[in-house]
């Protein structure tokens, strides 16, 4: 989820007439509506922190007040937690550290003093996040969400049977442009496995299967070229960049622990990256990508913080880019505008039936979607849905 490009259509509870107890209402409705996507009822007990502390920024009135005070465009729940892991990060001898987990380690349990810890800790620390907050934007770098675009990378590949060309859009630490560096297990029902990759390979990712069984190619296709594009550079290598990034990962131990894997092959094997606002730099990314490879838009938590009229601009530059080459765009978007009341898809597809109920009832999740350009007409249909970080994924039927 990248907050460098955010929404203007989203509640602003700094508005007019809106008072400090309105502000605070309302950041502790979207904190507890994160909470409940990641960590919903039947969850793997490993996310009971991310719940606990996201519902920590909802009901302590320091995290609250802390939460209001934050520009609505930089998701303020999200981006006060993120404060929080990094603060105890840096302060690990602390009571409240200890229940964060470390990359390789377990999770720690949950022994009902988190709400207690995480009061005291606030008040300690009021000044110390609040300067975390004013010095950072939200951004998670999840990588496990390559598990959501990789039946669809793999059926454009047997498609055209052509090498893909990479364009992580809003790319972070360019986590997913490294997706031929991992291995891939999808859980069916009943105990079956779907697997790509190398079973050995330093990141492990996994996630249960719902609905019909994706289409998963038995080896990554084949990656000719790859380019992120971001506002702002993640130099991973950089201790408080990587420190930063880190917290941002929710406090899950298999979360932190891939994180951490995947930081450590972007850090050594490196991509290509254009920096500036994606709209403005897009065209002469893809301009750069052989001719002999399909064009593949990687866009997961991006495209749900652009306003409207940014989303109009985006489609017309596909629309014209497409005149030139063919464009493919993969999409793992939550509905629009982000919160209760959104009941669209960032790529203008018809959302299947019951889930924009599904969505205001708290299960935030992210659509998959593909459309592919061909000579400035597009076509393309949603193929399934995830969990926020890929615990799961519900596919489709194909039409």
């Amino acid at each position: 989820m990248d907050a460098d490009h955010a929404p203007t259509d989203v509640v602003d509870p700094r508005g007019p007439g809106a008072d400090p107890a309105q502000r605070e209402k309302v950041v502790a409705e979207q904190a507890l509506a994160v909470a409940a996507a990641w960590s919903p009822p039947g969850a793997p007990e490993s996310w009971w922190l991310t719940a606990a502390t996201l519902t920590a920024v909802a009901r302590d009135d320091v995290l609250r007040g802390l939460a209001a005070s934050i520009p609505p465009d930089r998701v303020p729940a999200l981006l006060v937690a993120a404060a929080l892991a990094r603060r105890a990060a840096q302060r690990p001898d602390s009571a409240f550290a200890r229940y964060f987990p470390r990359p390789g380690g377990p999770q720690p349990a949950d022994d009902g003093g988190f709400p207690a810890a995480a009061a005291t800790f606030a008040r300690e620390e009021r000044d110390a996040l609040a300067q975390l907050c004013a010095g950072h934007r939200y951004q998670m770098n999840e990588v496990a969400r390559c598990l959501d675009v990789l039946p669809v990378l793999g059926a454009i590949a047997a498609r055209d049977g052509r090498p893909l060309a990479l364009v992580d859009l809003g790319t972070g630490a360019g986590l997913a442009l490294h997706l031929d560096r991992y291995s891939y297990r999808y859980r069916l029902a009943g105990g079956a496995e779907l697997t790509c990759g190398d079973p050995g390979a330093s990141v492990q990712l996994d996630c249960a299967v719902h609905g019909v069984v994706p289409d998963v190619p038995q080896q990554v296709p084949p990656i000719l070229a790859r380019v992120g594009v971001d506002v702002e550079s993640h130099d991973l290598a950089d201790p408080d960049t990587f420190g930063w990034l880190a917290a941002c990962i929710p406090p899950e131990a298999g979360a932190v622990t891939r994180f951490a894997a995947a930081a450590a092959i972007a850090r050594s094997d490196g991509a290509r990256a254009v920096r500036g606002d994606l709209i403005d730099v897009l065209e002469d990314a893809v301009a750069g990508m052989p001719e002999e490879a399909t064009v593949c838009l990687l866009d997961t938590y991006v495209h749900v913080f652009l306003p409207p009229a940014q989303l109009a601009r985006f489609d017309a530059l596909l629309e014209r880019m497409s005149r030139v080459r063919p464009i493919e765009w993969i999409s793992v978007d939550p509905l629009v505008p982000l919160g209760p009341d959104a009941d669209s898809t960032v790529q203008g597809l018809a959302v299947p039936d019951g889930w924009v109920e599904h969505n205001r009832a708290g299960g935030v999740f992210g659509v998959i979607g593909h459309v592919s350009l061909r000579d400035g007409r597009r076509t393309g249909r949603i193929v399934g849905r995830a969990h926020p970080s890929a615990a799961w994924l519900e596919w489709l039927p194909a039409r």
